[in-house]
């Protein structure tokens, strides 16, 4: 396995796996995530990891990932 765990959003401090049933049950898309929690908008490294939690539902990864800078 991998040593990489990615797991929270640092800034806030609010673990995926608290974050994710939130999301679902509200419907929230990235941008809601954002504005309800605070997560994904102050430095902003969370977002990918966000955005790859409410697509998959995977909480803890074990790569680094990265914003598309389109």
């Amino acid at each position: 396995m991998s040593p990489i765990a990615v797991s929270m959003c640092v800034c806030r401090g609010v673990p995926f796996g608290a974050l994710l049933p939130r999301a679902r049950a509200a419907g929230w898309d990235l941008a809601a995530v954002m504005r309800e929690t605070g997560c994904g908008a102050q430095c902003g490294l969370c977002r990918p990891y966000l955005r790859r939690m409410l697509a998959t539902g995977e909480t803890m990864f074990h790569e680094l990932l990265w914003e598309d800078p389109r």
